[in-house]
């Protein structure tokens, strides 16, 4: 006795793969600087230092559907008496591919979804890196790349910064 098996479904039944709206394909460290210009004076104070801190995202097209984002992040502390304790600049990036979206979410995908998947990667950085410089991890707050993408929709009056359109950042 043979069995056979059932009939397999008409092919317009099977829903369709659907490409993902975006491809990690690798992040890194593109640049990294730390400076401690009073090393060790600067480790043996104890002082409160005032910390500055500036976050932007760029990003750079290879082709039609991929890029390169890049997160810039800037952060110095000084003492009360204005000199200075540290410099660190990151340059965190990644390179994604986009999927079939319309052309006015390119925007949204490379300054708000790509920078936050970047960011917890590059805060990491900052962090271990103050700490081997000697001073307590740099730990930065989350930021708000939907505010940040706003921030620049409005300084462009309403424009998208779209594909490799200039740096969305703050201070």
């Amino acid at each position: 006795m043979t069995t056979t098996p059932p009939p397999a479904p008409p092919a317009a039944d099977k829903p369709q793969a659907t490409g993902a709206p975006l491809t990690m394909h690798g992040q890194y460290i593109k640049d990294l600087s730390f400076e401690n210009p009073r090393a060790p004076q600067s480790l043996i104070e104890q002082t409160q230092p005032q910390l500055t801190l500036n976050v932007q995202v760029t990003n750079r097209q290879f082709d039609a559907k991929t890029f390169e984002v890049a997160i810039t992040i800037e952060a110095s502390a000084q003492t009360p008496a204005k000199e200075p304790l540290f410099m660190l600049e990151l340059v965190y990036a990644g390179t994604v591919s986009l999927g079939d979206l319309p052309q006015e979410a390119y925007g949204p995908m490379l300054f708000v979804e790509t920078p936050r998947l970047l960011f917890p990667f590059a805060r990491a950085v900052v962090a271990n890196t103050t700490r081997e410089a000697g001073f307590p991890p740099l730990n930065i707050a989350p930021v708000d790349f939907v505010a940040l993408y706003r921030q620049q929709l409005e300084a462009n009056g309403g424009r998208m910064p779209g594909i490799a359109d200039g740096p969305v950042g703050h201070a």
